[in-house]
């Protein structure tokens, strides 16, 4: 019996081709710290991917912010359905590199970081049309961090010829891999309130964000894998979503967030949940039957 197929080599796209109409000036050339949003974004997943693009209109292909990197040009309109914004930037994303799964992001996200990316790439299920962090917000998936695979290539040009320009109705229907939410994938900046709300000083991204020192216990696999029974963890994280995302990367840890129960200073408690300075929190994986 043959060896199952390698999943997908991954690129990343930064979506940067939209008119930013809310913010009224190019929400990609927004300096945050003296960086712009599209330079720190392509930055950071560059740390993490051999190959990254911004994606961009065909108008902007001359932009001088834009020219400066490897560019993918939005798909045209094919049949009778116009095409414009996200998708757009996918589908032509996957007609430049068919055979590439696509680790697409938004340039408006100030707060993502490396913990997001490295969690994302983490919990990839390549059998699924895409890997997904959902809002922490209203739960509901985030599809502009997300891990596209070349299979949804096909369904996502059936989804637009049906009238559907929603990438987060596309995942919502066609069986997306959901991760729990992070903070700094939620938090996106579309005008110039939310440009001001924040946090300072500097208006830049989690080394604004106020570390907090957590207790984690582990047991059984998770005990195994951490080579520890109990740990104290200094970090931005805000959620225990948040959290396990980050220790699983550190860690290696095998099993997904959805596998596990989390309970915070010994109650029950929701992945979403805000954490406290000094909470003790226990995963918990399933127990084995015997």
């Amino acid at each position: 019996m043959g060896s199952a197929a390698s999943p997908a080599p991954v690129a990343g796209l930064v979506l940067a081709g939209g008119e930013s109409r809310r913010m009224g000036r190019d929400k990609a050339a927004l300096e945050l710290a003296g960086t712009s949003q599209l330079e720190r974004t392509m930055a950071l997943l560059s740390q993490h991917l051999p190959q990254v693009f911004v994606s961009v209109r065909a108008s902007q292909q001359q932009d001088p912010l834009r020219a400066r990197f490897a560019q993918v040009v939005d798909a045209p309109a094919f049949s009778a359905a116009e095409l414009s914004g996200p998708i757009a930037g996918i589908l032509g994303a996957f007609a430049a590199k068919p055979d590439h799964a696509w680790l697409v992001v938004a340039c408006d996200l100030p707060l993502l970081d490396d913990a997001a990316i490295a969690g994302l790439l983490a919990g990839r299920r390549a059998d699924s049309v895409a890997t997904a962090y959902t809002s922490a917000y209203d739960g509901l998936p985030e599809p502009l961090c997300a891990i596209w695979e070349p299979h949804a290539a096909a369904m996502l040009r059936e989804h637009v010829a049906g009238g559907n320009l929603c990438p987060r109705k596309f995942l919502l229907r066609n069986g997306a891999h959901f991760l729990p939410a992070m903070a700094s994938v939620s938090t996106n900046i579309n005008t110039p309130a939310e440009l001001a709300a924040l946090p300072q000083p500097g208006n830049t991204a989690q080394g604004n964000r106020m570390s907090q020192t957590y207790t984690l216990q582990y047991f059984a696999v998770l005990r195994e894998q951490a080579r520890c029974r109990e740990e104290q963890v200094t970090t931005s994280a805000t959620t225990p979503g948040e959290l396990y995302t980050e220790v699983r990367v550190r860690h290696g840890f095998t099993l997904e967030a959805n596998f596990l129960r989390v309970a915070v200073n010994d109650e029950f408690a929701d992945w979403h949940a805000p954490l406290r300075d000094g909470d003790h929190i226990v995963f918990i994986p399933p127990v084995a039957g015997g």
